[in-house]
């Protein structure tokens, strides 16, 4: 089989590995807000994905102190249905 230049990459050991597809799909990033002040709660989000599937996986982004890291804490997911709030159009709609 021949594997195109163009998927491989090395790791950080300097070992060579091919970029994969695991999935594909949709996604929606949600940030939480303080419900009187409409300002930043915290600086986490959640990041759920919608496998072309029908699958959802969410996860949680946590900001680390350092600059440009963030830690990925996978969730619970639920089986009810999510609303987010829109801001932009300021009304509720589905995830």
């Amino acid at each position: 089989m021949e594997i195109p230049d163009t998927v491989l990459t090395k790791s950080k050991g300097g070992k060579l590995e091919v970029r994969a597809l695991d999935s594909r799909g949709s996604y929606v990033m949600c940030k939480y807000l303080d419900a009187k002040t409409m300002k930043p709660a915290d600086q986490k989000r959640k990041l759920t994905l919608k496998r072309d599937d029908g699958q959802i996986v969410e996860y949680f982004i946590i900001p680390l102190k350092g600059a440009k890291r963030s830690l990925l804490v996978a969730a619970e997911t639920e089986e009810k249905e999510r609303r987010v709030w829109n801001e932009s159009l300021q009304k509720a709609e589905e995830i």
